[in-house]
């Protein structure tokens, strides 16, 4: 509830705050005209990256890799140019964030790896440890894995394999 809060309440409020103070700093219309412009620059910078972007994760699909950066950096993308086009300078700070590539690796980098930590042969939310590595078998089921491991496996298949119509 608090996140909502703060993104619907007194985030408006404080860019009403910073727009009415800029405003009579530097006058209403080079306000405007200034809210403009990050708007044209953040629409510019968005479509570049995206376009990168977008061709990263079809290079990495065609080598049968997951683009999953790829796919964070789309929605942060996203995120930024939707934060770029709404009036005000501190949804505009946020927005380019999301779209200077050094910047956004960065927050992408430390948010997918609290997301998802392949460990072994299962896929698990936190941090991992086995139960043969240590003392300590707390928080282990029965079979000895982890309640947040998912097990399972898998077979590539190879198109070009005799019998498979290609």
């Amino acid at each position: 509830m608090r996140p909502l809060l703060l993104l619907f309440i007194v985030m408006p409020i404080l860019e009403m705050w910073v727009l009415i103070s800029v405003g009579g700093w530097i006058g209403a219309l080079p306000t405007i005209a200034l809210v403009l412009l990050t708007a044209m620059i953040g629409l510019a910078l968005l479509r570049r990256q995206g376009i990168s972007t977008v061709m990263r994760a079809q290079q990495k699909m065609q080598a049968g890799e997951m683009p999953a950066r790829e796919m964070a950096e789309g929605i942060f993308l996203a995120v930024g140019g939707a934060l770029l086009l709404t009036p005000g300078f501190i949804t505009d700070a946020v927005g380019f964030a999301c779209l200077i590539p050094g910047v956004r690796q960065l927050i992408i980098g430390k948010l997918l790896g609290h997301i998802v930590v392949v460990r072994g042969t299962g896929y698990s939310a936190g941090p991992y440890h086995r139960p043969d590595q240590g003392p300590s078998n707390q928080g282990h089921s029965q079979h000895g894995h982890s309640p947040d491991v998912i097990e399972g496996d898998y077979e590539r298949e190879d198109k070009n394999k005799p019998g498979k119509g290609g």
